[in-house]
């Protein structure tokens, strides 16, 4: 009888341990978990922080504030605009009225009439 009572007493003993053990790394997954959760919301707010800095970098406004200072870039005028009649010969009136000033060449279509333009910036 006395080693069933010592054995029985072993069991629970190691019971104990185990289930002290298992709390003990449940405890420890729950704080990682939590410690995740909270990077996750960390990055998300940083996600949200940067597309509004993305929206904000490509607003056409911005882009053609930068254009002007720092490319020098600036709205195309009949005074640099050049056309190309559909033969391939240059108006001659449009490029008088250029004042030799080169541009890239646009098309007309077959009919004579103008169906686009390029432009071209004096340097």
């Amino acid at each position: 009888m006395l080693r069933i009572n010592l054995l029985l007493l072993l069991a629970i003993i190691g019971s104990a341990f185990w289930l002290i053990n298992l709390q003990y790394q449940s405890r420890k997954l729950v704080s990682e978990m939590h410690r995740a959760e909270g990077e996750a919301r960390r990055i998300e707010i940083e996600r949200e922080r940067l597309t509004a800095e993305k929206r904000a970098q490509a607003s056409p406004s911005r882009v053609e504030r930068i254009a002007r200072e720092q490319l020098q870039m600036r709205m195309p005028t009949p005074a640099i605009t050049q056309y190309v009649q559909h033969g391939g010969k240059a108006d001659a009136a449009a490029a008088q009225g250029a004042n030799g000033v080169a541009g890239t060449l646009g098309t007309t279509g077959t009919s004579g009439t103008k169906a686009g333009a390029a432009t071209g910036a004096a340097p």
